[in-house]
């Protein structure tokens, strides 16, 4: 039994198809993670999302910030952007099935330490891990969105989009609370030393603007080994890391590749694009 940690999808579903085949994956014996971004951008993405919902409880999925975006265009009333390729699920007979499913899936996953193929301090989100957060406060704010999801999620989805508060404190309440934990979790990539979220710089670490850093330049004070996706013009790594922090978005959805890391040995496998001209705009 192997469990492999694979990075966002982004409707990349015949190399999707292609990885599962090189690994050799059966859902009767092996288990996936699967870094959250099912969905938009690549040509796929109902293909994907079915594919994974068929995998049942060998597959294991956090909440991108495409993923959040579906939901809230079909159940927030978000409009669409010219660059999604949410159409084959918004129009898709079995649309609502797809969504109920989605919106049950959880911002942050840690191993359960009763297999030996998940190492038990290892968790998974999508973006990463804010450094002022143990993972156990992060599982259990992960756990007040997953609430909100749960219940009256329209009213969230409408409310949740926003850059502020840019900081955590312990007294943010209501949405703006719910708000900051949904970016962390989802669009986090540089900070400063205080925790102020930065937005505005989306590509490699030389985009930082000034006192701004990669979250996982900082120091913690405990020590989980964190798959995250999200960001794929780090190619994977992640230097000057001063955690222990695994890159897996190798952006196959601009032409790059699909990783899939064997969390028991740590050996990395990739699929290629299907389309190795697309760049990134």
């Amino acid at each position: 039994m192997t469990t492999y940690a694979i990075g966002d999808l982004q409707g990349c579903h015949r190399e999707f198809l292609g990885l599962l085949e090189r690994l050799d994956f059966a859902p009767t014996r092996d288990r996936l993670w699967l870094a959250g971004d099912l969905v938009n951008r690549g040509p796929g993405s109902l293909d994907c999302l079915r594919e994974v919902i068929a995998l049942g409880s060998s597959a294991r999925v956090v909440l991108g910030n495409h993923d959040l975006h579906l939901l809230a265009v079909a159940r927030g009333g978000a409009a669409t952007k010219r660059s999604d390729t949410l159409a084959p699920i918004l129009e898709a007979p079995d649309r609502e099935a797809l969504l109920d499913w989605l919106q049950q899936q959880p911002l942050m996953v840690r191993a359960s330490g009763r297999e030996p193929c998940e190492p038990n301090d290892t968790l998974m989100c999508h973006a990463g891990l804010l450094p002022q957060w143990s993972a156990a406060k992060a599982r259990a704010l992960a756990g007040e969105v997953e609430a909100r999801l749960a219940g009256d999620a329209g009213r969230f989805l409408e409310q949740m989009y926003g850059n502020r508060p840019d900081r955590w404190r312990d007294d943010l309440d209501g949405i703006e609370r719910a708000r900051f934990i949904v970016n962390v979790f989802t669009r986090m990539r540089f900070i400063d030393p205080d925790g102020h979220l930065e937005f505005s710089a989306k590509e490699g670490l030389d985009s930082a603007p000034e006192g701004f850093a990669p979250w996982f330049s900082y120091p913690r004070e405990d020590d989980p080994h964190i798959l995250f996706g999200h960001w794929a013009a780090l190619a994977g790594r992640t230097p000057g890391s001063r955690v222990r922090a695994e890159a897996l978005d190798t952006g196959c959805v601009w032409g790059g590749s699909l990783t899939a890391l064997d969390l028991s040995t740590g050996k990395r496998y990739q699929q290629p694009s299907r389309d190795p001209s697309r760049a990134r705009p």
